[in-house]
């Protein structure tokens, strides 16, 4: 059987382009964490990850925490589901 599912809009309303512009902050900063990340495991098979590589790490993760907090002290108002 066959369920009914919502439809969904083509394009992004302006509500949702603002949330992400709001989030874009946090959303970049996770992507650094991602990358650090990612350099780090393929440092593990080049004799594993130099101080570098973790202060890149320790920093990411930094601004993450950092985004994170600044969208919180300045919330956006809630879209409509």
């Amino acid at each position: 059987m066959r369920k009914h599912l919502a439809p969904v809009a083509a394009e992004p309303t302006a509500a949702d382009l603002a949330a992400i512009e709001t989030e874009w902050p946090l959303i970049a900063a996770e992507l650094d964490v991602l990358d650090a990340e990612i350099t780090m495991l393929y440092a593990e098979d080049h004799g594993g990850p130099s101080p570098l590589d973790w202060r890149r790490l320790r920093r990411a993760e930094a601004r993450v925490t950092r985004a994170a907090a600044d969208l919180t002290a300045h919330p956006t108002p809630h879209r409509a589901a």
